[in-house]
């Protein structure tokens, strides 16, 4: 997909961390400017400087700055922006947000607001998979219902139910509830997550299935009828409903199966007459048997492992698709045969011996692992502030190779190479599941973490090279903040040309 042009002149991106990032490298790839916007805790972050602009939004709380509309809106408008990329989470399937963007003659870089209404919304997903004949997991809408209707109805599905926010996505405001006496509380703590994260506070309820694969499909429209579908996901190696590693293609699904997922993931698409990326979930038995979940009217975090299989990349697609090029332009021949595997490990700030507690503070040392095959998409380097106000990504793993078994290989040896020290992160704990027998026979579920207990265990303390690392970074961010130089708080220590040596004195 090679274009001549700039499908627009100046993006916003309404986003912070690795996929503004990301997306801020797509938007200068295709020839556009690309602004940032920034709280008070992200004023120094990575996206702000790699932007041509940036624009401040205030207080460092979600609702005071990401999810400001209006200030979005205005930052746009103020920096001469033709058009706004969501990028995930915050306001990317808020359907009020569209409105919004386009109301200030603003193109959105995603789903029209009636397909993201249609889609974006579980319940009414759920309505329109069902008319496009996509078998679903049983469930209770909730809408109007009192407390007590939604105990009815969980009690009639059976338990264990998921209670699942209505909108967004990220595993956000859900909850597994496996007694009716737990139902209420978890209900409560559904609906005010939800309201936090999505500034709405709907959720329903669903049977919840075990065992079972997350499995994925990547669709792509243009408005007007076009769509295809780009492979599928496998995305069953999940903490907390939120997915930890993902790969594709899946080790499980046949080309029968990919046929037939693909095919209920385009006519779902179709039903709306669907426009940019998106997302169709489905939940996947042991006999092949799959069920839709929900679909995210968005770019997915782990969009990286479907543009290594496929070339195609989808940031690009998305700007050129949201300035009126057709699917038949941009592919012409096309949904491109699936070449090798990719598998994408997730980052994050979290303590996996804590019920995967966030994490806050200073990332004192950041090694990122290099080599053929390997990509990284990260929103922080070595000294960045983490806060806590928001979602714990720090970066993306992510490789590629001839096959799977290449590709496990090659994450293992990634993952041995990277460090991001001074808070804890998922990182050992990823290191240990794709070294995992289960996990390198592709025998995969979403709760594999459960049956394999042992992988959050651990291996106890530190090695002693991590804690000399860790100790050499604090001893150089002391020296450097105490250096005048401006360019000294930003070196690396592992640039320093002397003879220490990690195992001991150097000669």
């Amino acid at each position: 997909m090679t274009e001549s042009g700039a499908p627009f002149r100046r993006v916003l991106v309404a986003n912070r961390g690795e996929i503004a990032c990301r997306v801020l490298r797509g938007v200068r790839e295709v020839g556009a400017a690309g602004v940032a916007v920034y709280s008070d805790a992200d004023q120094g972050a990575r996206h702000v400087q790699i932007a041509e602009a940036a624009v401040a939004l205030g207080a460092p709380e979600p609702a005071a700055s990401y999810l400001d509309i209006d200030k979005l809106i205005a930052a746009a408008r103020d920096t001469g922006c033709d058009a706004i990329h969501p990028g995930y989470g915050f306001l990317a399937e808020n359907a009020d947000f569209v409105r919004a963007t386009e109301k200030a003659g603003l193109v959105f870089i995603g789903p029209t607001v009636e397909a993201m209404e249609a889609l974006g919304d579980k319940r009414a997903a759920k309505s329109v998979a069902k008319a496009a004949g996509v078998p679903c997991v049983p469930c209770f809408d909730g809408v109007d219902a009192s407390d007590d209707d939604m105990r009815e109805a969980a009690r009639r599905l059976g338990f264990p139910v998921l209670i699942k926010a209505s909108a967004g996505g990220g595993g956000r405001g859900m909850r597994v509830v496996t007694a009716e006496a737990d139902f209420l509380a978890a209900l409560t703590a559904a609906r005010r997550e939800a309201k936090q994260a999505f500034c709405d506070d709907a959720v329903l309820v669903e049977r919840f299935v075990q065992p079972a694969r997350h499995i994925e499909v990547q669709v792509i429209g243009d408005g007007d009828g076009g769509v295809i579908a780009l492979g599928e996901r496998e995305c069953s190696i999940q903490r907390r409903h939120q997915k930890l590693l993902e790969e594709s293609p899946s080790p499980f699904v046949s080309d029968d199966l990919r046929q037939r997922l693909e095919s209920a993931a385009v006519s779902l698409a179709r039903e709306v007459r669907y426009r940019n990326a998106g997302t169709v979930e489905f939940l996947v038995d042991e006999a092949g048997d799959f069920r839709f979940l929900e679909v995210n009217t968005r770019l997915q975090v782990e969009h990286p492992v479907t543009e290594l299989v496929t070339g195609v990349d989808l940031v690009h697609l998305q700007l050129w698709l949201a300035a009126g090029r057709s699917l038949a332009n941009l592919l012409p021949e096309g949904r491109p045969a699936l070449r090798g595997h990719a598998l994408e490990a997730r980052i994050c700030a979290e303590d996996p011996q804590h019920n995967f507690l966030p994490a806050a503070g200073r990332l004192a040392v950041c090694v990122e692992p290099e080599g053929p095959g390997v990509r990284v998409d990260s929103g922080f380097g070595q000294g960045d502030e983490i806060p806590a106000h928001y979602d714990s990504l720090l970066a993306k793993v992510i490789v590629h190779a001839s096959d799977r078994a290449a590709a496990v290989q090659r994450m293992q040896l990634a993952l041995k190479d990277a460090a991001w020290l001074g808070l804890p992160t998922t990182t050992d704990l990823i290191a240990r599941v794709v070294e995992h027998t289960a996990f390198k026979s592709g025998d995969l579920r979403t709760d594999f973490l459960a049956v394999h207990p042992e992988l959050l265990a651990g291996n106890g303390d530190p090695p002693d090279t991590v804690l000399q690392a860790a100790a050499l970074a604090g001893a150089f961010h002391s020296t450097s903040s105490a250096n005048s130089s401006p360019t000294a708080s930003t070196a690396s220590p592992w640039d320093l040309h002397d003879d220490f040596r990690l195992s001991g004195a150097g000669s």
